[in-house]
């Protein structure tokens, strides 16, 4: 199985704007905080970064293109998708595309933000501003001065510090906690959500000026099961990521591996089918990984073995009891790993006490250490979770 990461070539009018440092957005930088950049000589980064951005179906295809387009010039950019969809990613390539890419690029998970200390994490503060400062701490915005900073889950940000965040936006001022004096910050400002914004914010529980500041240039980054045989790209490329850290021999799919993973929804994207596939490379036996090394439904017909009753002939109550049941834990699930174990986190988007959302999680025998060890498997996305 062969694959190639997608990667846009420019056109010859592109490239000879490119060469005048002429900005390509289609006149988008016409709006406040956006400037035309001309882009940089390529580094390392920029082409790690690349070699990640895998698949050839049309709606990446447009994911890319608008990603080549929008690292053009400083507007800011919401990036909407899933969990797992690679937001994150995608907002590494914005920053290391565009002429900042030499600068800082600083992430943010706003879901693990304490909320009493959001303003002093953003910005910083001074000696003596609060009990404990005991001297003067720069902030994330500060640490990423002339580069990017991606604020990751956006939508957690409670509305006090929404309300911060607008002002910061408006004028590229803030005031680190106890200083007297405006601080200039010249810094991209990029964000994402797995939620629907729009609706949040018909909720009232995001404000609507903040999202049109956010939202000047949006990325909705399609799920994986919408993606067809992208799903086999990106495994191929994870198979030989693994097979290099390992230095083993190299692992191909079985025909009813290939089947099952087609026929997979991947509730988890992106994320779901590196898990799979590195539980899967380490438990094979032999050169082959199988469905039922994979855990999907293809196992059973792999190995010759009955196929489970149809829900069908379930009563209306086991029926319903049992999707109930597989609804809270998916859900439960997600929200763990939207805030990479942060009970207390979680608890909050879940709008549940914390001790009635942990009688949930241990029901469902979800262990919050499951989602704390996925920041040391390859390849994926730095996170650090606290509770």
């Amino acid at each position: 199985m062969s694959f190639r990461p997608f990667a846009a070539r420019p056109s010859q009018r592109e490239r000879w704007q490119r060469d005048r440092g002429i900005c390509r957005c289609g006149g988008s930088c016409s709006v406040r905080g956006a400037r035309p950049m001309a882009m940089a000589v390529r580094t390392d980064a920029d082409v790690a970064v690349d070699a990640r951005l895998i698949g050839s179906s049309a709606g990446f295809r447009d994911v890319i293109a608008r990603i080549a387009r929008f690292s053009a010039c400083d507007a800011p950019v919401l990036i909407e998708g899933e969990t797992g969809t690679g937001k994150e990613l995608v907002a590494r390539a914005l920053h290391y595309r565009s002429a900042r890419r030499g600068q800082p690029f600083v992430p943010v998970n706003c879901a693990a933000l304490p909320e009493q200390l959001v303003v002093s994490e953003l910005f910083g503060h001074e000696r003596g501003a609060f009990t404990g400062a005991q001297g003067r701490r720069s902030g994330l915005v500060e640490q990423a001065r002339r580069g990017t900073i991606f604020f990751d889950e956006v939508d957690s940000l409670p509305l006090a510090a929404q309300a911060v965040l607008l002002r910061f936006l408006q004028d590229q001022e803030y005031r680190p906690l106890g200083a007297g004096s405006l601080m200039h910050a010249d810094t991209r400002v990029l964000a994402a959500s797995n939620v629907c914004m729009l609706r949040e914010v018909r909720a009232r529980r995001f404000r609507e000026d903040l999202y049109h500041r956010l939202n000047v240039l949006t990325l909705c980054l399609p799920p994986l099961r919408s993606r067809g045989r992208d799903v086999l790209e990106l495994a191929a490329h994870f198979l030989g990521q693994l097979g290099r850290l390992y230095r083993r021999a190299p692992k191909a799919l079985s025909a009813a591996a290939v089947r099952a993973m087609m026929a997979h929804d991947w509730p988890g994207n992106v994320r779901e089918l590196e898990n799979r596939l590195y539980r899967a490379y380490l438990m094979a036996d032999g050169r082959e990984i199988t469905a039922a090394d994979l855990g999907l439904a293809g196992a059973d017909a792999e190995q010759g073995a009955e196929p489970p009753a149809p829900p069908d002939q379930d009563t209306f109550a086991a029926a319903k009891a049992r999707a109930v049941a597989d609804f809270e834990r998916a859900y439960l699930c997600n929200l763990m790993a939207r805030t990479r174990g942060n009970v207390s986190a979680a608890s909050r988007l879940a709008g549940k006490e914390r001790r009635t959302f942990a009688r949930l999680l241990k029901k469902h025998g979800i262990e919050r250490q499951q989602y704390l060890s996925r920041a040391t498997q390859p390849g994926r996305e730095d996170a650090s979770s606290r509770d």
